[in-house]
């Protein structure tokens, strides 16, 4: 006879003990989130406490594990506000080339994300992230010896292409056309180009392409005028343009999905009402990761030379609404997975029930329910990101006489109305291009004015 038809306690004792066992099995520990660490570096590197930031940065990349790209990713602009460029440089090489291997799909990746919660996978980057890489390495190669800056600046134009392309599910629908697209690129690629004083065709396209992808920025018309003249700077004159890494950029916190929560409780209760066995009732929120954008609090930063203004830096990329639009665009797939998941949650406790054969253990059955709750309750949103990008990136063109001058930088407008002033000596040469970064996430400059030898 079947033990678990006739009742028989020990019967009854050995699913209990089965189910128990699975509870061991099943349940994950949990831990902080990506975004409580992020809060910690972020706070020392506003604060300018540039080491300190470094150091909790190291200490997180010795675990290794899932998380070590994006840590390196806020690790490189550390490096390139300390004014380590090349430093910089090679980190984001290494990530860029991680995460363009982490394109191919892991099925044993996609299996244990399945079953514990994205989290546990390598982190393969957003795609706004991934275009942004491209830009922070021309503007490191700049500030070092710059022969690799053209590749990168064209590389920007070719990424954002491939992701687009690649964006169509298996219904055809590809929300990824409505991405928008960085024209910081272009506008490098424009700038190397011009310097050559020779490939004027190529700076032309590329002002126009400039002001297709970013029709408010202010100094397009004028930079496609030039461009149409043929004209770099006057004689005994070079260039200097002024790249401003401005506000605080976009990060992500853990939110809970109630209207798919309670979508869910409505489901299993249907079924444990109907089925063979019962499901742990939905009692954990689905947790999905939303998308913060920053305040932006000043207008732009006030650039002048020898003391007397001469400028104020023109937004070319805003950051917060390239990731705002690019994550809304593909939000309903990262909700879909967490649904996905915890449906396949529920199903291997079925499952697991059937195969236990617990249906008159109500001891084995509790336990298994409590496994599944705790389970589901084990389940962080994946809030890893790149947290160090600034909110915007502007810049301005001067053309000054060829000799050194002293620069000054100021955040201006919104918030502070005049914020503190910095300033640096940059050398000009004629005919030539030389290049200034700084990293201004309110009304000071963090770490050091970066400039590139002409």
């Amino acid at each position: 006879m079947d033990v678990h038809e006739s009742g028989n306690p020990r019967g009854a004792g050995r699913g209990s003990l089965r189910a128990i066992c699975l509870v061991g099995l099943l349940v994950l520990a949990g831990c902080r989130t990506y975004a409580d660490r992020l809060h910690e570096v972020r706070g020392l590197f506003y604060a300018g406490q540039l080491d300190a930031a470094s150091a909790a940065l190291d200490r997180h990349l010795q675990k290794g594990g899932p998380r070590a790209d994006v840590l390196k990713l806020d690790r490189a602009v550390v490096e390139l506000c300390a004014g380590r460029p090349r430093q910089a440089e090679r980190m984001l090489r290494e990530v860029r080339d991680s995460l363009d291997y982490l394109e191919q799909a892991s099925l044993a990746e996609t299996a244990l994300a399945a079953m514990t919660d994205d989290t546990n996978a390598a982190y393969a980057g957003e795609d706004y992230e991934k275009i942004l890489l491209r830009v922070f390495l021309a503007l490191a190669n700049l500030m070092g010896d710059g022969g690799d800056a053209t590749a990168y600046a064209l590389q920007v134009g070719d990424v954002q292409q491939r992701i687009i392309q690649a964006g169509a599910d298996q219904t055809g629908e590809n929300p990824k056309l409505a991405y928008q697209r960085v024209a910081l690129g272009a506008y490098l690629y424009g700038a190397l180009c011009e310097e050559t004083h020779a490939n004027y065709d190529d700076v032309l396209r590329s002002a126009a392409t400039v002001l297709e992808w970013e029709p408010s920025f202010a100094f397009g018309p004028g930079d496609l005028q030039r461009a149409q003249s043929g004209r770099h700077s006057a004689a005994g004159h070079g260039v200097l343009y002024v790249l401003a890494l401005a506000g605080r950029g976009p990060r992500k916190e853990e939110a809970e999905e109630m209207p798919s929560t309670a979508a869910l409780l409505i489901a299993d209760r249907i079924l444990s009402a109907t089925g063979k066995h019962t499901l742990p009732p939905t009692i954990a929120p689905l947790k999905v990761p939303k998308l913060v954008i920053s305040p932006w609090v000043f207008r732009g930063v006030e650039v002048s030379v020898g003391g007397r203004p001469a400028g104020t830096t023109a937004t070319i990329t805003d950051v917060g609404r390239l990731a705002a639009g690019q994550y809304e665009a593909i939000y309903p797939r990262v909700l879909a997975r967490a649904v996905v998941r915890r449906a396949l949650k529920k199903g291997v406790l079925y499952a697991g029930k059937e195969a236990l054969g617990v249906v008159n253990d109500s001891l084995g059955n509790a336990a298994m329910d409590l496994s599944g709750i705790v389970w589901e309750a084990t389940e962080s949103a994946d809030t890893r990101c790149w947290g160090l990008l600034p909110d915007r990136i502007q810049v301005l063109r001067l053309e000054l006489p060829a000799g050194e001058h002293e620069i000054g930088l100021c955040p201006v407008g919104g918030r502070y109305g005049g914020g503190l002033r910095h300033a640096a000596k940059v050398a000009i040469a004629d005919g030539r291009n030389t290049y200034l970064v700084a990293n201004v996430p309110d009304d000071h400059v963090v770490g050091t004015i970066l400039t590139s030898r002409p």
